[in-house]
């Protein structure tokens, strides 16, 4: 078993020993690499949600990393130890903003999970939510049929949560919402700029939130039309991979990255394109890592690349258009600033000012930077850590006393909206109010 590292706040650089044929496998390299930028500061532990609830270092992003070294440098499979303490990361990447050495956690701890797919045996019922997962969330069509069902097995969701091998169904019963919207929302088409057309992106209309929330994409398509800005919605356009790229399921990854790359270019080469529009935060931290996660495919490599430097959150290109000023709303919002755009993507600054201008007053809730435990598939397979960290993340928005919520995450919409009756919207859908747009149901 690993030392566990107690308080260590040595300068040096945390030093490997990986033989030259493991440095040939060039993901052990870029391991490597990363692994010696750490200098034991332990900096991260301080905003490492896990650790913050937990108090066990290896539950931080520093007792991590000493875990994945171990597991890499020693050439051996995965053990339960390591995968309950890479199991329990959020990869809401707050150690990447606060790691003072540059330390790419991020790629690190996907490469650790693609190491644990590999050579570990989960129990069998952890394999198989796992798997249901991965056969669902992804795919709309699927989604929206299992959570019908969910809705008719609800009743039974504190038995089975009550049986281990069953539990992971019964949580999933749990956060199944008690009625959908109608299959609607934006569909495979070119839907035209108003006025003088500016501009022409993509559209990624995503998998999980076109489901649960369609007036998101319908919001979109509105004010970019209404800005000058012509979108399309292409045919074929699947799921971005972040689901089971966090599951270290990185080959059903690649190829779902592969797909959409071959997509969004085929688009740009009709017509070209000036950005591809991602409105869910999470899914815009992977496609916007195309690059590097295809970097070592000779056939999608540059093409990657290239779909990656077109990628952009809806708030960030917004804050290209320059938006006029609108007059007071009267409305109080909490912004909350969802992990994978702050610490992911490093928007901070455009969806608060984007809604200030739009003139709505604007509340930042304590403790920002922590996770609300959604984090994409962590609140199943996670749920005790999850509850935990949405009743912190609820009990810090409340405090501001706001009168709507205001996100650019499917994820944290759906996880934050279980705990309080103060409705949540996504930054886009105030925004398309304020510039003409329908007063949002929400509200």
């Amino acid at each position: 078993m690993i030392q566990r590292p107690q308080g260590a706040t040595w300068s040096t650089r945390l030093q490997t020993n990986f033989s030259p044929e493991q440095l040939a496998d060039p993901h052990v390299a870029e391991s490597e690499t990363i692994l010696r930028k750490c200098v034991h500061c332990g900096f991260c532990t301080a905003t490492c949600p896990t650790y913050v609830v937990l108090g066990d270092e290896l539950d931080s992003p520093r007792g991590r990393i000493y875990l994945i070294k171990d597991m890499l440098e020693n050439g051996r499979a995965a053990d339960s130890e390591t995968v309950t303490h890479i199991d329990r990361c959020l990869s809401c990447l707050s150690c990447l903003t606060t790691c003072p050495s540059g330390v790419d956690y991020m790629h690190l701890v996907d490469h650790a999970r693609a190491h644990i797919e590999k050579t570990y045996k989960r129990p069998f019922k952890d394999r198989l939510a796992r798997s249901v997962i991965a056969a669902t969330l992804p795919y709309p069509s699927r989604f929206r049929l299992a959570l019908g069902a969910a809705g008719l097995a609800r009743p039974l969701a504190g038995l089975l949560k009550r049986v281990p091998f069953l539990r992971t169904l019964g949580v999933m019963l749990d956060l199944a919402p008690s009625a959908l919207p109608a299959a609607r929302g934006a569909k495979p088409a070119v839907y035209a700029a108003k006025g003088t057309p500016r501009a022409r992106v993509a559209l990624l209309t995503g998998c999980a939130q076109p489901v649960l929330r369609p007036e998101i994409n319908d919001a979109t398509i509105r004010l970019l039309t209404g800005q000058g800005v012509e979108v399309v919605v292409s045919a074929g356009e699947g799921c971005c991979g972040a689901l089971v790229h966090h599951m270290g399921r990185d080959e059903q990854a690649l190829q779902a990255g592969r797909h959409n790359i071959d997509v969004w270019l085929k688009a740009a080469e009709e017509d070209g394109l000036d950005a591809i529009i991602i409105t869910a935060s999470g899914c815009g931290t992977t496609i916007k890592d195309y690059g590097h996660m295809l970097r070592l495919d000779p056939a999608y490599a540059e093409k990657a690349a290239r779909v990656s430097a077109l990628a952009k959150d809806v708030t960030e290109y917004l804050a290209t258009l320059d938006l006029p000023e609108q007059g007071a709303r009267n409305l109080t919002v909490a912004y909350h600033s969802a992990c994978s755009m702050q610490h992911g993507q490093k928007i901070t600054s455009a969806p608060k000012q984007l809604l200030k201008r739009a003139g709505f007053s604007v509340r930042e809730p304590a403790e920002g930077h922590l996770c609300c435990g959604s984090a994409g598939t962590y609140n199943i397979l996670q749920p005790e850590i999850s509850a935990k960290l949405k009743a912190r993340k609820v009990r810090n928005i409340e405090a501001t006393k706001p009168e709507v919520i205001a996100t650019g995450n499917i994820g944290c919409i759906t996880q934050i909206a279980s705990g309080t009756e103060i409705p949540i919207l996504h930054t886009v859908e105030l925004l398309d109010w304020a510039y003409g747009g329908p007063k949002p149901a929400g509200l």
